[in-house]
């Protein structure tokens, strides 16, 4: 299973319908139900074939009805994982849901990077991550905490259901510009969040990142048909990172009302203002800065602006990267950010946020493996299917080598990346050769369960822990809430092993391993745009190693701007920086490392 994009068989339906669609694939088991034994309680049943009732209007059953299936689903998830695992000892519900009395420690909280401000059964994940991965050697910085426990205050003080927030939302939906400071000193960047959830999870973390640096409330918009709502715990105490739905979907002509339609052509996009003269920048450095938009005669900044930052965006709108037009969104007070990849690299290539980066991360290539460990907690359902599956299959194995498979190209042939992969852990001897026996395990997860079966066939005799793959989708599914939910867990799953091996391109290795703060060793794989050609395949396959040693945990940046704003022309970026390199796998793309990483290792 993966879950980035470029795949031909992607889809963003996610196997639902519109409103005319049979209402029975609301819940897709009632279409389609598993056998007795991994079917959901009957409570949860009745909910998905009786629409809820409960006094709501229509338009709030609407909302309620997706809602109860997606938990439905993670339930089944559960079940699902559960079924291919012994359940011998396993932890009963009761104890599982049970609040345990647990004193919690620097390991619990990750060395400060999360607090005590929450309830152990209302999020096992959050203090239970320690017990299944190994312990980091790379400490958050004081002023990194300092910096989280300031961002959840102003999520407290400024985010949906205070004073505050709806005075911001009522100047928004009026159209009234005007600089930020008027509305109680908040700010606010809305987090557009589309395609897999592994970009999905890069996307918000580099906009939280983003919004931490420039002092705005995040609120993240999960898709209007919800896909991974509920997946994660909150990660800010008293507070929401999610944007009301009703904010999102209710009001036609506000500008949250219709946040999926937004695109590199809306007129209120960066890009497109600079282009129209509606936002000025001159001088030299760009020392002049203003907004001249129609409506605001006095040169007020506009009530919100939309942040196109899509892979392929254009050169106007890669232009967010200079510190001019960071000084130019700074007097906004709504941003909209709409984006499908890690751009971190880029904040830390922007200069008017160079020495705060500095000061949250000495050690600069952990920033996704601070990051992601902070905002990141699967929710109790999935959690469960976590831990399940791990006590069941990996836990005895003394080491767990984790594959993560991810073929972009329907004509490629499966033995020519099985091969591939057999030659990796070979070359590489992440695995027993011939004759030997270890106390290994090996999970793979892609979404063909081919895979699987071959890398069982030749290594299960060889490694005591057995060779397992939780799941095998068939295809990618974007917005399915149990599709998802399947996909957060093998992430977390992968995170649990000592060795990685994962697929070029694919953000679903780049969240495990950033988890796992582990240089994975990665497979090349032609771009998910390159047409797959057997004579490129064999001339690759005689010109290059099977894989490579990442340089680096940080996940690679798809689509970086090459303008340098002070010089105005474009630069070979991997040479801006020492801490910046090319990404192994995308030749164009960038990513973080250490200055001093050929001396030392994760």
């Amino acid at each position: 299973m993966d879950a980035e994009s470029g795949s031909d068989t992607a889809r963003g339906d996610g196997g639902g319908g519109g409103g005319g669609a049979d209402k029975r694939r609301q819940c897709w088991w009632v279409a389609a139900p598993p056998p007795p034994e991994l079917q959901p309680p009957a409570a949860v049943r009745r909910r998905c074939r009786r629409r809820p009732s409960w006094g709501c209007t229509t338009a709030q059953r609407a909302l309620l009805l997706p809602a109860v299936c997606l938990v439905a689903a993670v339930v089944i998830v559960v079940l699902l994982f559960a079924a291919g695992s012994s359940l011998d000892g396993m932890m009963p519900d009761s104890l599982f849901f049970r609040d345990a009395q647990v004193n919690l420690t620097a390991d619990h909280l990750l060395d400060g990077l999360l607090t005590t401000d929450f309830s152990y059964r209302s999020c096992r994940s959050r203090y239970e991550f320690t017990a299944y991965h190994q312990k980091s050697s790379h400490k958050p910085s004081p002023y990194l905490i300092t910096k989280l426990r300031k961002q959840e205050a102003l999520q407290k003080r400024c985010g949906p259901g205070t004073a505050a927030y709806k005075k911001a939302l009522r100047r928004l939906e009026s159209g009234s510009g005007g600089a930020a400071t008027d509305i109680d000193g908040c700010r606010y960047l809305v987090n557009i969040s589309f395609r897999g959830l592994g970009n999905r999870m890069l996307a918000v973390t580099s906009a939280f990142l983003y919004a931490v640096l420039t002092e705005r409330v995040l609120l993240v918009h999960w898709g209007n048909k919800g896909g991974a709502d509920g997946l994660f715990c909150e990660p800010f105490p008293s507070a929401t990172w999610t944007l009301p739905r009703a904010a999102a979907g209710n009001k036609r002509y506000s500008p949250l009302g219709n946040l999926d339609e937004y695109n590199e052509g809306s007129e209120k996009s960066l890009g497109n203002m600079l282009q129209s003269g509606g936002a000025v920048v001159s001088g030299g450095a760009g020392r002049n800065v203003s907004w001249s938009w129609a409506s605001s005669p006095r040169r007020r900044p506009p009530a919100y602006v939309y942040l196109h930052l899509a892979g392929g965006y254009g050169f106007h709108d890669k232009l967010f990267f200079c510190g001019a037009h960071q000084r130019l969104l700074g007097e906004v007070p709504w941003l909209l950010m709409r984006t499908d990849g890690y751009f971190v690299p880029g904040l830390f290539l922007t200069p008017p946020f160079a020495g705060e980066l500095d000061a949250m991360f000495p050690e600069k290539d952990a920033a996704f493996h601070h990051l992601g460990r902070y905002l990141f907690h699967p929710s109790n359902a999935v959690w469960r299917a976590v831990t399940r599956y791990h006590r069941a299959n990996l836990a005895g194995a003394g080491r767990r080598v984790g594959v993560q498979i991810r073929v972009f190209q329907e004509k490629q042939p499966p033995q020519q990346v099985l091969d591939q992969l057999l030659s990796c852990v070979r070359r590489e001897k992440l695995l027993p050769p011939e004759k030997e026996t270890t106390n290994d395990a090996v999970l793979v997860t892609s979404l063909s369960s081919w895979y699987g079966e071959r890398v069982r066939a030749e290594y299960g005799g060889r490694v005591a822990g057995g060779v397992h793959q939780p799941s095998n989708e068939g295809e990618q599914r974007w917005g399915d809430g149990a599709h998802d939910a399947r996909a957060l867990a093998e992430m977390y799953l992968l995170s649990t092993c000592d060795a990685l091996v994962t697929s070029g391109f694919s953000t679903f290795g780049y969240v495990a391993g950033g988890l796992a703060g582990l240089r994975p060793w990665v497979m090349e794989r032609p771009s998910p745009w390159e047409e797959w050609t057997e004579a490129r395949a064999k001339a690759a396959a005689t010109t290059e190693p099977a894989c490579r040693r990442a340089i680096s945990v940080e996940p690679c940046f798809h689509s970086p701007s090459y303008y340098d704003c002070a010089a105005g022309k474009d630069v070979e970026l991997d040479k801006v920086r020492p801490y910046i390199r090319r990404c192994v796998d995308v030749s164009w793309g960038i990513q973080i490392v250490n200055v001093n990483e050929s001396s030392r290792g994760w």
